[in-house]
């Protein structure tokens, strides 16, 4: 499958949220479907090997989606606890996109999730 290229000025979110006591921001890009097209996790600890794992797993996500997978079944595939949630960064972010959609009402699944301020979710 050919990638699809992101526009050079494309809307964007930043929100912050903590995995494991270790504090992350994350920032999501979209295409102009309001699809989501990229996400970059970064680690309050630069260049540890938290921060590491978090950008890496970010770079695999958003070369996934780019080349066409569904961000939903990758947010259901990831690691989780007994209780269902998630256990890493890149679920923990995925989960928070999907919470703010479906606080806003919007029930279109995560790929079409709307552009929100993640302010609501705190």
């Amino acid at each position: 499958m050919n990638r699809r290229r992101l526009t050079d000025r494309r809307l964007a979110e930043t929100f912050e949220l903590e995995v494991g006591g270790q504090r992350y921001s994350c920032t999501v890009g979209r295409f102009p479907d309001n699809s989501i097209g990229e996400l970059f996790l970064n680690n309050s600890k630069s260049n540890s090997a938290a921060d590491t794992h978090a950008r890496d797993s970010a770079i695999v996500f958003s070369f996934a989606v780019q080349h066409g997978a569904d961000p939903e079944a990758i947010r259901r595939a990831l690691s989780r606890d007994s209780q269902g949630r998630a256990t890493g960064p890149l679920g923990t972010a995925l989960d928070h996109i999907a919470r703010l959609n479906s606080v806003s009402g919007n029930e279109l699944p995560l790929m079409m999730a709307c552009r929100l301020s993640a302010t609501q979710d705190s």
